[in-house]
């Protein structure tokens, strides 16, 4: 079977950051019937490895910190980021500062989360986030941060009948 990738200049975004918000450095051991038993350092690897592959620029940053996590979106508009993937991961309900940061530096983004947000407490719920996403990925576990990277790299599937 033939890899398909795309050509570099094939690429709907050339530099993506990826940012994972509080706790997600505990996956792997936290809660693993929720959030499975992948580490973050495996799933960099593997968005490592298809962004590496596409020829395009990837970055990956985490943080417990809301702060940090602002700065490093006001960061992203200095460094040429063009696409941004976000776990907000405890935030995603909570933070009116990270979804400011978001809108004010106008960097299309993905919300991706490991869990079916929708299937857990009624507080998880409500997004923050997801009226200014380009899309949103709950429920497939760490595979849904490589659909993210792969509507980056312009590699998604048209519905059927498109």
């Amino acid at each position: 079977m033939t890899d398909i990738r795309p050509s570099p200049s094939a690429a709907r975004y050339r530099q993506v950051l990826v940012l994972h918000g509080p706790n997600l450095n505990l996956l792997g051991t936290r809660e693993p019937q929720t959030y499975g038993t992948t580490t973050l350092a495996d799933i960099d690897a593997a968005l490592g490895q298809r962004a590496a592959a596409a020829g395009i620029g990837l970055a990956t940053f985490q943080s417990n910190h809301e702060g940090a996590l602002i700065d490093r979106i006001h960061a992203a508009r200095e460094q040429g980021v063009d696409f941004i993937i976000i776990n907000p991961a405890a935030y995603t309900h909570t933070s009116v500062a990270l979804r400011d940061a978001l809108a004010g530096v106008s960097i299309p983004f993905v919300e991706v989360h490991l869990s079916n947000v929708h299937r857990r407490e009624s507080f998880r719920h409500r997004s923050y986030f997801s009226d200014l996403a380009v899309g949103v990925i709950c429920g497939l576990g760490w595979q849904g941060y490589l659909l993210a990277l792969d509507y980056a790299l312009g590699q998604e599937q048209a519905p059927p009948g498109a």
